[in-house]
């Protein structure tokens, strides 16, 4: 896919699971989703991705967020919070991507900007179909702001 100025779209995976990490790249891979999936294991890296800081400073800034909630060292709830307070990266569409079905999880989510909720299926065709489904609406479909760096 490419975006709306013409690039290929740069997706940031907030993951810390090496399980579900790699089961995503495959899919995507397999999708022949062509887009650039750059992968963090916790919050506190996500942020230093999203800012540009220290071994990211060379990263581009995302034009899509997949961000799974429970996280080592800053969890999903305080990235969300955090980016959304951030002027230069609030645009920037988060996908919650988690196990969570716990109706608090959802509700905070929301409240905190996250601009879709889903629950990662257990099931690896179900998977597939949810990945699939990310790529036809948020690659799609939906015309994604332009980037910023």
């Amino acid at each position: 896919m490419i975006n709306n100025i013409g690039k290929p779209i740069e997706i940031l995976l907030v993951e810390d699971n090496p399980a579900d990490v790699r089961l995503t790249q495959e899919v995507f891979k397999d999708c022949k989703i062509s887009n650039t999936l750059h992968v963090v294991k916790d919050g506190v890296e996500a942020m230093d991705f999203l800012k540009r800081q220290g071994k990211f400073k060379d990263k581009p800034v995302p034009d899509l967020i997949l961000l799974d909630l429970n996280l080592p060292k800053k969890d999903g709830r305080e990235v969300l919070a955090e980016l959304k307070g951030d002027a230069d990266l609030k645009k920037i569409p988060v996908i919650v991507l988690t196990t969570s079905e716990a109706e608090q999880d959802i509700l905070r989510s929301y409240d905190l900007g996250a601009n879709c909720y889903i629950t990662k299926p257990v099931d690896l065709n179900q998977f597939i179909n949810v990945v699939h489904c990310i790529e036809d609406f948020w690659l799609t479909i939906v015309k994604l702001p332009t980037r910023i760096g």
